[in-house]
């Protein structure tokens, strides 16, 4: 491990968050008040800790715990001098329960379930030792994708290497104690089976959940009987012959390294409660932290791994960029969110939007801001004058899927800009294209507009026709507006939900003005006429 080293902190920004009601600080400082309480011990620093099961791939709720505890790990560096690490830690030493649907040489896995994670041969390649290894070297890369500070350690390293020893011969010491917490929330047959110690077996070398018969303090010894066989079996508790099972496992590993905050989703509320206790009764201090709500997909349903049903991380930086997902889960971690494609361009634009009134914020409303905790305190100047929407709805009028075509639009509009002094926003028309190809196009639905509307939008045309080529989205606006309110739409937005559905065949849009501005006037009466004259 390497230490995070802290610059001298900033009296006028550390008075500043000190106050802050951003989330981050606010557990930031139940850092703090931790650290003052307790000091930093023999380790010297504050670990944050995040954790991994590499039973399948790194997903979206992966990318959001690592996110999230950098932002307080950064929040924190703010309010205090104290030096910080952030630990990646992997599972890898669980046993291997299901051979997953998306992998080859199923038959060659099957072989090995009930083994460690890192027994298992990877069934991808010979480049990596086992199937633990395969997936946390996709997690190393995941991560180092998006640039993130972190550690990596592996359980079965910790476990093999000795360097949990200790902490197994105190969790021997305490069985007692770790049994009267965990039994009462099991039922009868799971009570009778249950150790906090799953022996490796010897002879298939499968991870056992079975009971001890006997132990041995002074020697670090647990006995049980072998189920195949009956014959007793002596196994140390040390140097990686044994794994605690999940719950007392997470609490050994806070004991064991001395880990100060940990995050974890609304389903472990229970689990964390139950691991804290562990962990005191080893004698150590359970982590601060907090409890985040789970993303729900397009029904409303919690999302599942196995089930599929969410949006997965490849998918998300298929149409937008890594920000715009940190913007997702900066904001409202406890609240329960959809997270599905329809959220994307919401999540770009009110990125933009954050980034482009940074500059103008007071400092302390500066802390507040997503992009501050987003870009650790530093964000880029914006280069996007228009937004996500404006552009899926100029793919969308334009009937184009050419960069240099949209780009034609884009210039008229923004003459100083281009795809070299404007990166993001080129970046941004290449998404937008991808994300109308695959889903606002394929639901494109025009219906024939009323009578009122028809009357409408052939005033709106004519209106549109005696302004200046170059007219303002402002100036768009007002007419948009005046055309609404004096052929009686009530309430107005109906009017615009005209104009979306009759003409881009959709059911939300852009503000109009700003669309009319970067389409074009004359194109805009063109599209009016043809929708128009389309049959019902």
């Amino acid at each position: 491990m390497s230490e995070t080293a802290q610059s001298a902190l900033d009296p006028t920004l550390s008075a500043l968050a000190a106050d802050s009601k951003a989330w981050p600080f606010e557990e930031a400082r139940k850092l703090v008040a931790r650290v003052e309480k307790q000091g930093l011990g023999d380790k010297g620093f504050v670990l944050f800790e995040t954790g991994y099961g590499p039973s399948g791939l790194p997903h979206i709720g992966t990318f959001g715990e690592v996110a999230r505890t950098s932002m307080v790990r950064h929040a924190f560096s703010l309010l205090s001098d104290a030096p910080t690490r952030l630990v990646c830690f992997s599972d890898d030493m669980d046993g291997f329960r299901k051979v997953p649907d998306n992998v080859p040489n199923k038959e060659l896995m099957t072989a090995h379930l009930g083994k460690p994670l890192t027994q298992v041969p990877d069934p991808f390649s010979n480049e990596h030792t086992s199937f633990g290894a395969a997936n946390n070297a996709r997690l190393r890369a995941f991560l180092d994708t998006f640039g993130f500070d972190y550690e990596f350690e592996s359980a079965t390293d910790n476990y093999t290497s000795g360097r949990f020893d200790e902490a197994l011969m105190r969790m021997l010491e305490v069985y007692d104690k770790v049994m009267d917490i965990i039994l009462p929330t099991l039922g009868p047959e799971r009570r009778a089976t249950y150790s906090p110690f799953l022996p490796i077996c010897p002879r298939t070398g499968v991870v056992l959940q079975v009971p001890l018969v006997k132990r041995d303090v002074a020697n670090g010894i647990v006995t049980y009987e072998d189920p195949q066989t009956g014959d007793p079996v002596d196994v140390a508790v040390t140097g990686g012959a044994v794994k605690c099972q999940w719950k007392a496992d997470w609490a050994l590993r806070w004991f064991a390294l001395g880990v100060d905050y940990e995050m974890a989703g609304k389903d472990l509320i229970d689990s964390v409660k139950l691991s804290s206790r562990i962990c005191a009764a080893l004698g150590g201090t359970p982590p601060e932290g907090f409890n985040y709500e789970l993303f729900l997909d397009e029904n409303g349903e919690k999302i599942s791994k196995s089930r599929g049903n969410g949006l997965t991380i490849d998918e998300w930086l298929r149409y937008a960029s890594p920000e715009s997902l940190s913007n997702f889960m900066y904001n409202a971690p406890r609240k329960a969110k959809r997270l599905y494609f329809d959220v994307i361009p919401k999540n770009v634009d009110e990125y933009l939007s954050h980034l482009a009134s940074y500059p103008k914020l007071e400092p302390a409303k500066q802390l507040t801001n997503p992009v501050w905790h987003i870009h650790e305190g530093n964000p880029p100047a914006t280069d996007a004058p228009i937004s996500f929407n404006i552009l899926l709805n100029l793919v969308s009028a334009s009937n184009s899927e050419d960069k240099d075509v949209l780009w034609g639009f884009i210039s008229r509009y923004v003459p100083e800009a281009s795809p070299e002094t404007h990166p993001l926003l080129d970046e941004m028309v290449g998404y937008a294209i991808t994300y109308f190809h695959d889903f606002v196009k394929p639901a494109k639905t025009f219906r024939p507009a009323t009578a009122q509307e028809e009357a409408a939008m052939r005033d709106l045309s004519e209106r549109l026709s005696k302004l200046d080529k170059d007219a303002d989205a402002e100036t768009i606006q007002n007419e948009v507006f005046a055309v609404g309110k004096e052929h009686g739409f009530e309430p107005l937005r109906a009017w615009f939900s005209a104009l979306y559905e009759v003409l881009l065949g959709q059911s939300q849009g852009p503000r109009f003005g700003s669309f009319v501005a970067l389409y074009g006037i004359a194109e805009t009466r063109a599209m009016i006429d043809e929708a128009l004259a389309r049959p019902a």
